[in-house]
């Protein structure tokens, strides 16, 4: 059984004042104090970090507390284990014995264990006539049960702050993105403002945090990164503002290209005068709606051909489409020229040619292309063209695209006018992304 008493190294181990502190430290266990050896060693991994030692020191505590024959840490159950080097050796998985040794003197450097040392130094039991333990002399597991309340609120305090610091590194995360996809949008918009200089500031931010950031210096990058983001709220939130001020639906307007024939989000404006509708008053929903005609190809009163040649620079094809000016094809959609006669076009016949062209280099088959000639009209059919081409990168598949411009084209609810206009706005040098 434990005797209590004080005992000092055996041979030229020295004595010090922290075996002293343990040792006192160990008799002041409370009555009746029990503790779970595993659930205690599991708080003990988490505290590494606070206790000083390390992951092959706690493998030697694993291995003392394996020869404890009961779960329960208690004075009542004895609390010296006495195994010899070699066995512990072989419970650590064949660690050496001089790295053994160089373990059990850190773990009773941090306090954790005690030495109860024999006369010669030996490990080893003296059992009474019963075969009781008599007295042991090894390794007391006594500092374990006397801390054992301090090592949980130790483990505790360990998981608090990794809980803490993964909270951070989350709000951390998510404020990079929406800085990030903010300042992107707002390129996207052409909302005015110094966005590149915003994006270096947020890579200054995230390019001056360490490998290993200590929580301080978490915190204060979530603050600085939480001001830049609330920054560029409030200028996107004021465009925002000034915009449905002005009520300009031109400025706020972006599509999505969709190979669907069903899909409606074209290159065109979403929000547009079907061809070949008058606007009438709609006094249900206080708008502006387009009321087909009876005309041929959807056109409600079909013009005169002579008052259409008076109208300067639109010509009407045999398709109901209106054509527009070739220099005004050109200006929306210079990645044509790229591919005319000689790297140039100079007339709608080349425009036709390079056309073809394109249609062969997109995928488009040729019946698509014969079939939106046919309905479009030559020249409107290589504009469009001209168009796909223009934003071909969002474009998912050209000929699915071409077929439903054709559709739509047959029923009359597509204009060329817009889409033009919309690339000249793109192409535009004021239009350009910054950065």
């Amino acid at each position: 059984m434990e005797t209590g008493s004080v005992t000092t190294p055996f041979g030229r181990r020295p004595m010090t004042l922290g075996m002293l502190a343990s040792q006192v430290m160990a008799g002041e266990i409370k009555p009746g104090q029990s503790v779970d050896k595993w659930k205690l060693f599991r708080a003990l991994c988490e505290a590494r970090p606070l206790l000083g030692i390390g992951d092959r020191a706690l493998a030697v505590l694993n291995a003392l507390l394996s020869f404890y024959p009961k779960n329960e840490l208690a004075q009542g159950n004895g609390l010296i284990v006495f195994p010899s080097n070699i066995q512990l050796s072989l419970r650590t998985h064949g660690m050496a014995e001089q790295t053994v040794r160089r373990h059990l003197a850190a773990l009773v450097e941090a306090g954790l264990l005690l030495r109860k040392d024999s006369p010669n130094g030996k490990r080893y039991v003296r059992r009474d006539r019963a075969g009781e333990v008599d007295e042991a002399f090894g390794f007391s597991l006594a500092p374990l049960l006397a801390r054992a309340e301090e090592i949980e609120q130790l483990a505790a305090s360990v998981m608090a702050e990794r809980l803490h610091v993964q909270r951070l590194r989350e709000r951390i995360t998510l404020c990079r993105r929406d800085i990030a996809k903010l300042i992107e949008a707002a390129v996207e918009e052409d909302i005015p403002g110094d966005w590149q200089g915003l994006y270096s500031e947020f890579r200054d931010l995230i390019g001056g945090l360490p490998r290993s950031p200590t929580t301080a210096q978490l915190e204060l990058l979530l603050d600085e990164l939480t001001g830049l983001r609330t920054n560029i709220l409030n200028q996107l939130e004021i465009q925002i503002k000034s915009t449905k001020q002005r009520g300009n639906a031109d400025y706020i307007e972006r599509h999505t290209q969709n190979s669907k024939p069903e899909s409606t989000s074209e290159l065109e404006p979403s929000f547009e005068m079907k061809q070949g509708a008058t606007a009438e008053p709609d006094t249900d929903r206080g708008s502006v709606t387009a009321a087909k005609g009876r005309g041929e190809r959807g056109h409600p009163f079909p013009q005169k051909e002579e008052e259409q040649s008076r109208r300067p620079g639109v010509r009407n094809d045999g398709g109901g489409l209106k054509s527009f000016p070739l220099g005004l094809v050109l200006q929306a959609c210079p990645e044509i020229l790229a591919y005319g006669p000689d790297g140039a076009i100079r007339n709608w016949r080349d425009l036709m040619a390079a056309a073809v062209i394109v249609r062969s280099m997109l995928g488009v088959s040729p019946s698509a292309y014969e079939e939106a000639a046919n309905v479009m009209g030559p020249e409107n059919a290589a504009t469009v063209m001209a168009c796909i081409l223009e934003r071909g990168g969002h474009i998912n598949s050209a000929g699915g695209y071409l077929r439903g411009l054709t559709r739509r084209s047959e029923k009359g609810e597509f204009a060329i006018g817009p889409m033009l206009m919309a690339l000249v706005r793109a192409n535009a040098p004021a239009g350009r992304k910054v950065g």
